[in-house]
Order: C-alpha cells, then sequence, then structure tokens
C-alpha cells in the first residue's frame, strides 16, 4: 500500500511491518497506540521504526491512517488501571497480613 508520511512516499506491506517491528520493545505508552502482534507499541515509535524519519517530522494522525489500512489495531488512549484498585504485590502483602499503602 502506498502512503504518504511526513511528505515522503512509502511502500507499506502488513508483512513488512510486522518483520520491521520484530524484536522491537515496545515504549511506555502514554498516547495513541498501535497493537501490532501480540505488543502494544506507540504509533510515534512505529513511524520511526518502519520510516527511520525522526519523530518529530511526522503526526501521529499519519501512522494510525497508515496502520489502519494495513488492518493492525489502533488505540486513542493507553490502557490504565482503575483508580483504588490494589496491586497484586499489595494484595499478597494484605494477605500476610501487611498493611496496604494507597498509591502516590
Amino acid at each position: 500500500m502506498r502512503c504518504v508520511i511526513a511528505r515522503y512516499p512509502f511502500e507499506l506491506t502488513r508483512s513488512g511491518v510486522l518483520a520491521s517491528m520484530k524484536g522491537v520493545a515496545p515504549e511506555l505508552v502514554t498516547a495513541e497506540s498501535v497493537t501490532i502482534g501480540r505488543r502494544r507499541y506507540p504509533v510515534k515509535q512505529v513511524g520511526q521504526v518502519i520510516t527511520g524519519q525522526n519523530r518529530r517530522d511526522f503526526s501521529s494522525g499519519e501512522v494510525v491512517r497508515a496502520m489502519t489500512r494495513l488492518g493492525f489495531t489502533c488505540h486513542e488512549h493507553p490502557e490504565t488501571a482503575p483508580v483504588g484498585v490494589p496491586t497484586p504485590l499489595q494484595t499478597a502483602s494484605a494477605l500476610l497480613g501487611g498493611t496496604v499503602s494507597p498509591e502516590v
């Protein structure tokens, strides 16, 4: 599929994106993200890897449009844990007689 990212044309394929992202560790997701394989990557990280451009040169919307057209699932917001729910470590501590401290 031909697409334009940061005013440069790219010929992207689903298998090409999968191959490019293979072995790349996902960064912390704080904004828009895309699921590639079983991992969820920030769209800016994916754009940088597949185009070789600086993240400041393109918008996340350009990458989201391209990834959506290729059939990848894009997400607007990061998944967050509900507020007030203790972490597994806090739950185990409480079961062993410790106190559950609120997260800061």
